[in-house]
């Protein structure tokens, strides 16, 4: 009996959970249009995401081209190639660093006689086998129904048609996959409804957060954001040396030195190509990074493609449209052994960066005084005067601002506070209180930190 479209789905997520056998291996291929640089370390992310998902890589093809071929991607030397490597390495899968069409995926394996897989599927497999809450559950399973949606033809090509053309002479396939169709649709509709609902929930429960400032953390996945989130917040967030080992956004309170009390949320890690698929399902679990006053871009010093993961989180950011963000970038991992000899390139390259090790402790200080003073840029230290029986100010205050400290006298309070710009505003126009600050407003709104 055949399998259909929800059996298929289910099989497909019972793959994608910790228990993938671990005696699958794969060939590992990357296609590489107009490369001009050293392409020897451009499959280490792939190999490092297939082991991710318990893949065993064992062996590795590189092809550049001008373009790839139409029916296969790699040209007809290479297919030969790689089925050389399939046969002498036993192995029962292919992984291409690319995304594939559809029937270059079929057209694939009808020569090669294993499954052959694309960087997207592979992604979308680790992100199955990670998801834990519903939230992140949901977003896996939108983005798997969206890329398996124009791929649902192909896996019906063993069903012949019956008969050739007319009303009620076409075969269970072709039936088969109008129903599998509609029903794949019909699921995406009832996801995407879903998503909207937390989407919309998550965002009120975001704009309701006014007592305090929120940082983000965000970065290459494995550059250490969780790490550092613990070191900062003794949150116990689960911390692995691997790729995506955090799905769902955690918010935790941060006792800033020099601040306060601040929220910081830990997010999903970015990589070069991720899916637009999966940026789209995880909007609502990045709404933490939308509504951030402040972004952290985390980022591994010791990485060999550091410039390339910097710019790759460069452009998720602005897929989501904050990148205009104000941002800190700090650069972690720099007590290594291997990263001394780097650390005056780096400084030269990214003069602006903090650099710390989340891990050791290590330049902890400055970042926490970078915070404080990026924080600080968006708020007004005051000294607001008024009578002790105005409630409905002193609840302003401490709702919308941070009160330092208050002074009483018999019949006036005066209250030490640090307020949001749009705040001041309004208190300018209140009656019956008395506002002194030292900094010049106007300098205060115009000075805004650049990218």
């Amino acid at each position: 009996m055949f399998e259909t479209y929800s059996q298929t789905v289910e099989s497909r997520n019972n793959n994608s959970n910790n228990t993938r056998k671990l005696d699958e291996s794969a060939i590992l291929v990357g296609v590489y249009l107009n490369a001009k640089n050293n392409v020897d370390t451009t499959l280490d992310e792939l190999h490092s995401l297939a082991e991710a998902a318990n893949i065993r890589a064992t062996a590795k093809l590189v092809q550049i081209r001008n373009k790839p071929e139409p029916a296969t991607y790699i040209g007809s030397g290479k297919l030969a190639e790689l089925k050389e490597l399939v046969n002498a390495n036993d192995s029962n899968l292919v992984i291409f660093d690319n995304d594939l069409a559809p029937s270059q995926t079929k057209n694939l394996e009808d020569e090669l006689k294993v499954k052959v897989i694309d960087r997207t599927e592979l992604i979308l497999d680790i992100f199955a086998s990670r998801a834990r809450t519903n939230e992140a559950k949901l977003a896996v399973e939108l983005a798997q129904l969206e890329y398996l949606l124009p791929r649902l033809k192909k896996m019906w090509t063993h069903l012949e048609r019956q008969g050739v053309g007319g009303v009620g002479l076409r075969g269970p396939g072709e039936k088969q996959l109008e129903v599998d169709r509609r029903l794949a649709q019909k699921r995406i509709l009832i996801l995407k409804k879903e998503l909207d609902e937390i989407h919309d929930r998550r965002k009120r429960e975001v704009a309701a957060r006014t007592e305090h400032r929120t940082v983000s953390l965000v970065g290459y996945t494995n550059a250490g954001k969780s790490t550092l989130m613990n070191t900062l917040t003794n949150a116990d967030v689960f911390v692995k040396d691997m790729l995506f080992a955090t799905l769902d956004t955690r918010t935790r309170k941060w006792n800033l030195p020099g601040w306060g009390p601040v929220l910081l949320s830990d997010t999903v890690g970015f990589v070069r190509d991720l899916p637009h698929h999966l940026v789209a399902s995880f909007r609502a679990t990045l709404e933490e990074t939308l509504n951030a006053n402040l972004l952290l871009h985390i980022a591994d010093a010791t990485s060999n493609h550091l410039h390339d993961e910097i710019d790759a989180v460069y452009q998720v950011l602005e897929e989501l449209e904050i990148r205009k963000k104000d941002t800190l970038l700090v650069l972690n991992k720099i007590d290594t052994p291997e990263i001394k000899e780097h650390l005056h390139y780096l400084t030269q390259k990214y003069p602006n960066a903090i650099q710390i090790s989340a891990k050791n402790n290590l330049g902890l200080e400055k970042l926490t005084a970078a915070v404080s003073d990026a924080l600080s840029k968006e708020f007004i230290e005051l000294n607001v005067e008024m009578s002790i029986g105005n409630g409905r100010m002193l609840a302003l205050l401490a709702r919308d601002g941070e009160v330092l400290s208050k002074q009483f006298t018999d019949e006036i309070v005066s209250v030490h506070c640090r307020v949001p710009k749009h705040v001041f505003g309004k208190l300018k126009h209140e009656p019956e209180i008395k506002i002194t600050h030292d900094q010049n407003y106007d300098d205060i709104t115009n000075n805004k930190r650049q990218w």
